[in-house]
């Protein structure tokens, strides 16, 4: 019986153990800078960047891992875009009360607006070419 508590204790210590370990690694992640071409959102400027225009829209912060993941591939994703289809940054943190009106409830959210209307919403870390098929989807 005490064998068997030592071996659930090393199995628990080990998680944690691999939990803090990955943390401290996601947190050290180097900033990657956005790309020119990228929007930089906020309560006062949303309704008229995303007017006229389809807007990929990531709801990110400045603490979460996942979101400084998705910069790479949004960065990609708009040095291929052309013509009237944007990619679009808000930060939760600065801009709460928009998070709120789009419902955001975990991030990276990334939303697509075609004429400053929602019409559809992708939660979590997502490829450029899934990105870039559901943009151009809705842009034919």
């Amino acid at each position: 019986m005490q064998t068997a508590f030592i071996i659930i204790g090393s199995i628990i210590l080990g998680f944690i153990l691999l939990n803090i370990y990955a943390r401290l690694k996601m947190k050290n992640l180097p900033k990657v800078e956005d790309h020119a071409n990228i929007l930089t959102l906020t309560d006062k400027n949303f309704q008229q960047k995303t007017k006229n225009k389809v807007v990929l829209v990531d709801f990110w912060a400045e603490w979460c891992a996942p979101c400084k993941m998705m910069v790479p591939v949004l960065n990609e994703v708009a040095d291929e875009l052309s013509g009237n289809s944007h990619v679009g940054k808000l930060n939760i943190e600065q801009y709460q009360s928009m998070a709120q009106e789009f419902n955001v409830r975990s991030i990276p959210t990334l939303i697509l607006f075609k004429n400053g209307k929602e019409v559809k919403r992708f939660v979590g870390i997502k490829q450029k070419e899934f990105l870039l098929k559901e943009i151009k989807s809705i842009t034919i």
